[in-house]
């Protein structure tokens, strides 16, 4: 056989014995799991999860997918808690003890002290039968399937498993407390994800930088500020102070004849597009993109159409949106 073949025949069986697993551990699901995001609400303190091996590697992610997410986590590894580590657990927490066989030696501290303070103790295990289920005030039983490899020993199907729990886990608390992407943004405002969930208001030019005149002044006077603010347009207020029009590169080509002898309301271009300081700079990027144009004032969002600032397709770049 091909050795390519052979290689991608492996492949799909483990990806499919491991969706397999993710089936038959979804339509196991009982009360342990309700209970145990009941508890984690009540609970006025952080989620600590624990865990050794590839257990402690998938308790990571699970504790800061926790802490990204709007619950307070922090991940403890249980043979430092041994050491020290358990002062970091309060009467305050939870605790998310992970463990496939349920009887790793590590965590008898952790679980010992739990039990000493009345700490709740949520127990992920695949024996309802073992020590760790046994002390757990709730458990989280994942089912019994066997592993992916071939000698039916490397954790696979185990971790994944007990990865989508923690994932099922994070997500039903977010639901609960209607978790918005801006409160994402708020945990995570760096990469790719920050940049795409930032606001207009994030930025835009305010104050003396936006370029404004009225719709009276000499176009001699629009073409200065046009130039000073180096944004290549001018909004254009009325007497209300609200924009009303912008004078662009575009308006300047098509009233070239007598330009100086005009003002900018006899060369304005009516009723511009513009964005709201609260609108995602996704947004904005669009709006530019679909009409063409490389810059959006930024209005009051009440409707009345006084400006707040402008936002350039550039700002927008070197924010990463686009």
């Amino acid at each position: 056989m091909d050795s390519s073949k052979k290689f991608l025949d492996t492949a799909r069986r483990v990806i499919r014995t491991e969706a397999g697993a993710l089936e038959t551990l979804a339509a196991g699901l009982d009360g342990g799991f309700a209970d145990a995001v009941e508890q984690i609400l009540e609970t006025p303190g952080r989620v600590i999860v624990s865990g050794i091996g590839k257990s402690g590697h998938i308790a990571r992610k699970i504790a800061a997918t926790f802490a990204s997410t709007g619950t307070p986590s922090q991940f403890v590894h249980p043979a430092e808690a041994s050491h020290g580590d358990l002062g970091m657990i309060t009467k305050s927490d939870v605790v998310l003890a992970i463990s496939n066989s349920g009887e790793a030696p590590e965590l008898a501290n952790l679980l010992a002290y739990t039990r000493r303070f009345g700490i709740p103790l949520i127990g992920l295990t695949s024996r309802r039968d073992s020590t760790l289920a046994r002390e757990a005030d709730i458990v989280i039983e994942m089912p019994r399937t066997g592993e992916a490899c071939t000698t039916g020993v490397v954790p696979t199907n185990s971790t994944t498993m007990t990865l989508a729990l923690g994932d099922a886990l994070a997500v039903s608390l977010m639901d609960h407390r209607a978790f918005t992407a801006e409160d994402f943004r708020d945990y995570h405002p760096g990469g790719k994800l920050g940049s795409r969930l930032a606001r207009v208001r994030d930025l835009m030019h305010g104050d003396d930088r936006v370029p404004l005149a009225g719709t009276d002044t000499p176009m001699s006077d629009c073409l200065l500020t046009i130039s000073q603010k180096g944004f290549g347009v001018v909004g254009v207020l009325n007497d209300d102070g609200q924009l009303s029009g912008i004078v662009t590169d575009g308006d300047l080509r098509r009233n070239m004849a007598g330009l100086l002898d005009k003002s900018a309301g006899d060369v304005m271009t009516r009723d511009p597009r513009t964005i709201g300081p609260d609108s995602l700079a996704e947004e904005a990027v669009a709006v530019m993109e679909d009409n063409k144009i490389t810059c959006l004032f930024v209005v009051d969002p009440e409707g009345s159409r006084r400006v707040v600032g402008i936002l350039h397709i550039h700002d927008c770049l070197r924010a990463g949106v686009v």
